[in-house]
């Protein structure tokens, strides 16, 4: 009886990666059909709207000032153009931010500074707070970590000339993309959901999201769908699903970037990602539902399904880790099985492409769209990210337990440093800035040594091919767990203590 569970759980488990890997390949397929489909504007304005920007701001000392010489050199007129500062911070930066925005108005710029001390709502809940007083009818959000191209403004606002359409999104790039393995990793992982993944969900006619900043917004479609709601930590993809099953239409425009800067440090990296996570099954939760009830077409209905559920995923990591075992005498044993393993073999070979070799594909393929030139030197990061991906289950299994049991956490921000076109290292080092440690890298350092047995006993066996296929589970899990642990040691906050000293003198 205890074999047919096991081998039943286990094939569940891997058939639902799978299934999450041939996703992949659908989406592969959709963008490489609607490629061409390039979007256009319906018509152009005669005269150009007002605009307001949102700088929605939270302990960003780092980065403010970066933002707001992007924001003053934008190309459009400034009698066109409102700044609203959504300050909620509770440091230094509020002076930072107080003289950038005195600095706009002394160039004639409308700008206004807004700093609230109750932070409910978190981010959303500072955008709407904007709102009441913004003249625009048309609303770009900016995180402080973005630099904007001076011409994105242009480039965008003529779309909105089709009265259906309430949001335009324009893809990220990256402004320290070469600063350490983990932000190029990071930015191989970004550039397949923006690059792919959106352009096909969006010229295909199935749902796509608001990626909470570098798009602008028709101020009327957020008042249709309700607003911005404070109930998710994802407010972008809440109001994205919630505008759309209103009737209103996006658009995504890959070929207008919109840099940014990614997280340097392991624990930032883990804040978002848990932040992202937990936020994507809260609105899972919220809107699926809603989205069965429509009357979108099937194909609009299965890729949001496959979209809001897709961190369960790492559940299903999680289950496998559980189910592999040190040494492949332990496992059950299938009596049918060693008379025709050809069977197993028949069974686990598709599975295999689907889970990994489908990843491998999506990802390189989002490299040669953005980096035709280039897109070869990217395919040695490929094991490295199929192992971050794999380490980073248990920070983000726990974000998907935490949105199913409605364990309520706030909104914890991902520390940003400057680091960019203009430097910006020093920054983190000196930081006062850090991340909220957790129990999780000692968990994470347990499936780490576990595997490193699993690996070496398959090794000391002869199993090579396993061997080779299970060595991303230790690597990922050590490279998630050390630098965590690092961040926790004596040594590590001395050194940062010696860098503030140093920088205040």
């Amino acid at each position: 009886m205890m074999n047919w569970i096991w081998y039943i759980s286990y094939f569940l488990v891997l058939i639902g990666l799978a299934g999450y890997g041939f996703h992949r390949l659908t989406t592969l397929y959709l963008y490489i059909k609607h490629k061409d489909d390039t979007p256009h504007p319906l018509s152009q304005f005669d005269e150009l709207p007002m605009i307001t920007m949102q700088l929605p701001v939270f302990n960003e000392m780092h980065v403010v000032e970066r933002l707001m010489e992007h924001i003053a050199a934008l190309d459009y007129p400034q009698d066109k153009l409102q700044i609203q500062l959504l300050d909620d911070s509770t440091d230094e930066s509020t002076e930072i931010c107080c003289t950038q925005v005195e600095k706009l108005q002394a160039q004639g710029f409308d700008a206004e500074y807004i700093h609230r001390t109750d932070r409910t709502g978190f981010k959303a809940g500072a955008l709407e707070n904007g709102t009441k007083s913004a003249k625009g009818d048309f609303l770009f959000i900016l995180d402080a970590d973005f630099a904007p191209n001076p011409s994105v403004l242009k480039d965008t606002i003529h779309f909105f000339t089709d009265p259906k359409v309430g949001m335009i999104q324009t893809r990220w790039g990256h402004l320290n993309r070469d600063y350490n393995l983990l932000t190029r990793i990071q930015a191989m992982f970004l550039d397949g959901h923006l690059e792919l993944e959106q352009t096909a969900r969006n010229r295909s006619g199935r749902f796509f999201t608001f990626n909470g900043t570098g798009g602008m917004w028709r101020k009327s479609c957020i008042d249709d769908a309700g607003g911005w709601h404070h109930d998710t930590l994802t407010e972008d993809m809440d109001l994205s699903y919630r505008a759309q099953l209103k009737g209103w239409r996006f658009v995504f425009l890959k070929d207008i970037e919109t840099p940014a800067e990614l997280p340097v440090d392991m624990d930032g990296f883990k804040s978002q990602q848990h932040r992202w996570t937990k936020g994507s099954i809260q609105c899972c939760k919220k809107c699926l539902v809603d989205i069965w009830k429509s009357g979108y077409p099937l194909k609009c209905k299965l890729e949001a399904t496959a979209h809001l559920t897709s961190n369960f995923a790492y559940l299903l990591l999680i289950v496998l880790c559980f189910l592999l075992y040190p040494k492949q005498q332990y496992y059950p044993q299938w009596e049918f099985l060693d008379k025709y393993p050809w069977i197993e073999h028949f069974l686990n070979v598709p599975i295999f492409f689907f889970g990994s070799v489908s990843v491998a594909l999506f990802y390189l393929m989002a490299q040669k769209a953005l980096r035709p030139k280039q897109w070869y030197k990217e395919i040695f990061l490929l094991p490295f990210l199929l192992a971050l991906g794999i380490g980073m289950s248990v920070n983000n299994a726990k974000a998907v337990l935490e949105a199913l049991f409605n364990h309520q956490t706030g909104f914890v921000r991902t520390p940003k440093y400057g680091i960019g076109e203009t430097g910006g290292q020093g920054a983190l080092k000196s930081s006062r800035y850090k991340t909220m440690k957790s129990l999780m890298p000692f968990l994470e350092v347990v499936f780490a040594i576990f595997f490193l047995v699993v690996v070496v006993s398959n090794l000391i066996d002869g199993k090579y091919v396993t061997s080779l296929l299970l060595a991303p589970f230790p690597v990922g899990f050590f490279y998630t767990s050390i630098p965590s642990l690092y961040r926790m040691m004596p040594i590590h906050n001395k050194d940062r203590e010696d860098a503030i000293v140093d920088k205040g003198k």
